[in-house]
């Protein structure tokens, strides 16, 4: 069902799927993150997940996506981009090195519902600098997450997104042009969930779309270490910064229910994390 401004609304069955789909999206996630080494491709990675998600009976979210007469898609089961590549890297001949930063960024999809979700990960020894970038980047996430209240806007994840980011040390740059989504039957629906608080609003709060009992969020913020200018290669896909410096990106697919926030990409549902933050969990299920 879709509500005011195109929003779907959820059934508790199609959650239920969706809790699925992000199931094998953590799986996925898991296995990729656990191949993870100095000397290993991209391309190897990819084929990783695309394993997990079709051992699972599920369908990559990602590969071809975008195609469109007679144009190829994304060309990958996840989205791989190592150090100054903020997000949409296309796996390939890329060799990982020591040092390096990778997001990975991976979808899935049961019975036409989907899961989206994405990690950082260090490979090998990695500078304390692009591990704080990590650390700040999904305590964004978290935050913005724990926010979410039935009855509350959009708004209020984009404000706690933001002000946990500025109240850190770090300076660092929230990418504005790259946001999080509604999700659901298809992985991009409205409403935009954007990683700064709307503006001329403070804290922000009181902006967007109501947080109602079957909407369903992609919360994902990018951080980087200097500039959040960025731009796209060649290929049509693949996001740098424009300074060249090191980009860090988590995402969950997120949902609150009559009884708390549940995070649908989260292996325990987002237990630990929203119980951490004082915030009620409330799944349907597990």
């Amino acid at each position: 069902m879709f509500g005011h401004r195109g929003v779907e609304i959820k059934t508790r069955e199609q959650l239920l799927l969706m809790r699925r789909a992000g199931l094998v999206v953590a799986a996925a996630l898991a296995a990729t993150r656990a191949a993870v080494r100095p000397g290993v491709s991209t391309r190897e990675l990819d084929a990783v997940a695309a394993e997990v998600i079709r051992s699972a009976g599920a369908t990559p979210s990602f590969l071809d996506y975008g195609a469109h007469e007679g144009v190829g898609g994304f060309q990958g089961v996840t989205c791989l981009s190592v150090n100054e590549e903020v997000v949409h890297g296309v796996p390939g001949h890329r060799v990982l090195a020591e040092g390096d930063l990778l997001s990975i960024d991976c979808g899935a999809v049961v019975e036409g519902w989907h899961g989206d979700s994405a990690l950082t990960v260090a490979v090998g020894e990695v500078a304390p600098e692009a591990l704080a970038l990590s650390e700040a980047t999904r305590g964004a996430l978290w935050h913005g997450i724990a926010a979410a209240r039935l009855g509350g806007h959009v708004g209020d994840i984009s404000a706690a997104v933001e002000e946990h980011v500025r109240s850190l040390d770090g300076g660092y740059g929230i990418v504005e042009e790259y946001v999080g989504h509604g999700i659901g039957s298809a992985m991009h629906q409205p409403p935009d969930v954007p990683n700064l608080a709307p503006r001329g609003v403070l804290p922000g709060r009181g902006r967007g779309p109501r947080l109602v009992e079957g909407l369903a969020l992609a919360v994902e913020p990018m951080l980087t270490l200097g500039s959040p200018e960025n731009h796209v290669l060649a290929d049509d896909w693949t996001v740098v910064t424009d300074d060249g410096r090191v980009a860090a990106h988590w995402e969950h697919t997120m949902t609150v229910t009559a009884h708390g926030t549940w995070v649908l990409t989260a292996e325990d549902g987002g237990e630990e994390m929203l119980t951490a933050l004082g915030v009620p969990f409330g799944p349907l299920a597990d």
